[in-house]
């Protein structure tokens, strides 16, 4: 058996940072709860050496920590159940990262589920999601996606103008129970982050307007197929600030005291989710524990000046839930030295396996997963295999001195990275695991070039043939 100890050392010049495993807040620690050094200087992430598990199931590879996830979960309910003193719901945003496992492992520890497609909706069915803990988001859902949310019986968030009116449309002949939705409106929040995942704002493509409210409540009302059952709102994601969801909690009060003079039975309030994880040292993201307080005495504040009873406080966490309980591991490969300007080293996935440094110019931090213990020698940056400049991991990444085949892992990669993946290029999506008590499970396949080409259609006259 191989000892390890905990992620953690005093001498600042090393690869990593200490971890702390009691009573941590899985958004605030850079590693997975469960990372160790082991005796052979590599990397563990679940009981699992990452070098081993790239040597089993090649790389990239998404090394996902089942033990980070459910604490992440549990911290989330348990600071809830401290904080509110009604009812209240969990939801998963799972278009961090939306697959079988993932909405498996939410749903068995009480969690509903967040989509945001009619294929985020279909996986979560199959994965065993009970309807009625399942909530469509989006705000140009199509009529194919709307029939398939009304049949598997959801809660619809219903975002637009066009999606109410076909609603109406689509439940007018029914004899079922009436369509449970909720409203998707704009509170004009702002808060500091990128401009792409501010949603909070009046210029957002979501949402009514709240100027539109009373339209809104007066059109809901004559809809005998509709039933309100609550509103909704969300003001950006990778968010550190707490302000803002005081904000917003007043706010929504205000509308569900508005709902009531319609005779509308809006009974939850639904928050949104959007609290910032850890991916460098110099982020610094407040507890899940201190985003549910801030959030709960909100609006037990709001409703108790309303005079109103609590409703149901529904929130929707996703990257703060599975962002740190997720690595990438690279296997590295050429070096460029550009004399006194700057030395890259390429690993062999890049912006197909991890948009974000791209799109949004996230900042990662990274280790060599097979000498843990190796001193920081060099700056380099992190360069990927595509046929793109821009196809940047990590610009100035202090390392050891590396060499090819040496297994180098990112943190912090569980939201928005298997879930924005692509084929540029035609690079395979990368495999996942799950890993947990030194046990790790194929949950993604890799994909392999036939599966690349398996939507190809090649019409016969184009097909070449033999002199």
């Amino acid at each position: 058996m191989v000892s390890t100890h905990p992620i953690g050392v005093q001498d600042s010049g090393r690869q990593y940072l200490p971890i702390t495993l009691e009573n941590s807040s899985p958004n605030q620690e850079l590693f997975p709860l469960t990372a160790a050094v082991n005796s052979r200087d590599c990397l563990e992430i679940g009981g699992c050496d990452v070098t081993a598990l790239v040597q089993e199931f090649g790389s990239p590879l998404y090394i996902l920590d089942e033990e980070t996830l459910r604490a992440s979960c549990r911290q989330y309910q348990d600071a809830l159940e401290r904080y509110y003193p009604g009812e209240f719901q969990v939801l998963y945003a799972s278009k961090a990262w939306n697959c079988l496992a993932v909405c498996a492992i939410a749903a068995s520890v009480g969690l509903g589920i967040d989509v945001v497609s009619g294929g985020e909706l279909y996986t979560s069915l199959q994965a065993g999601v009970s309807p009625n803990k399942i909530y469509f988001h989006g705000n140009n859902k199509s009529s194919e996606e709307l029939q398939l949310a009304i049949k598997s019986g959801c809660t619809v968030v219903v975002d637009n103008w066009l999606e109410l009116h076909t609603l109406a449309s689509l439940t007018q002949d029914s004899s079922s129970q009436p369509l449970s939705i909720m409203l998707r409106l704009t509170p004009g929040i702002e808060c500091h982050t990128h401009e792409y995942i501010r949603t909070g704002h009046l210029d957002s493509k979501f949402g009514f307007d709240p100027n539109q409210i009373d339209e809104v409540f007066a059109f809901i009302s004559k809809q005998p197929s509709i039933t309100c059952i609550g509103l909704h709102a969300h003001i950006g994601s990778q968010i550190f600030e707490k302000q803002p969801h005081q904000d917003l909690a007043s706010v929504m009060v205000d509308w569900l005291a508005k709902a009531a003079t319609y005779g509308l039975p809006v009974q939850e309030l639904n928050v949104g989710g959007g609290l910032g994880i850890r991916y460098t040292e110099s982020d610094d993201p407040p507890s899940i524990d201190a985003w549910v307080k801030v959030i709960c005495e909100a609006v037990v504040a709001a409703c108790l000046e309303k005079n109103l009873s609590l409703p149901k406080l529904l929130c929707e966490p996703g990257r703060s839930l599975i962002g740190s309980a997720c690595v990438t591991a690279y296997t590295v490969g050429s070096r460029k030295v550009i004399p006194e300007i700057r030395t890259y080293i390429a690993v062999d996935g890049g912006m197909s396996d991890n948009p974000r440094p791209i799109t949004y110019q996230s900042c990662y931090r990274a280790v060599v997963a097979n000498r843990m213990s190796a001193p920081l020698t060099e700056t380099v940056t992190i360069a990927g295999k595509h046929c793109e400049s821009g196809d940047i991991l990590i610009k100035d990444a202090q390392l050891p001195k590396t060499e090819p085949g040496d297994i180098l892992v990112v943190m912090g990669t569980g939201a928005y990275n298997y879930s924005m993946a692509s084929n540029y290029n035609r690079l395979p999506r990368p495999a996942a695991v799950l890993v947990c008590n030194g046990e790790a499970n194929l949950i993604i396949r890799r994909e392999t070039y036939q599966d690349l080409i398996q939507q190809d259609c090649l019409p016969e006259k184009l097909v070449a043939k033999s002199e």
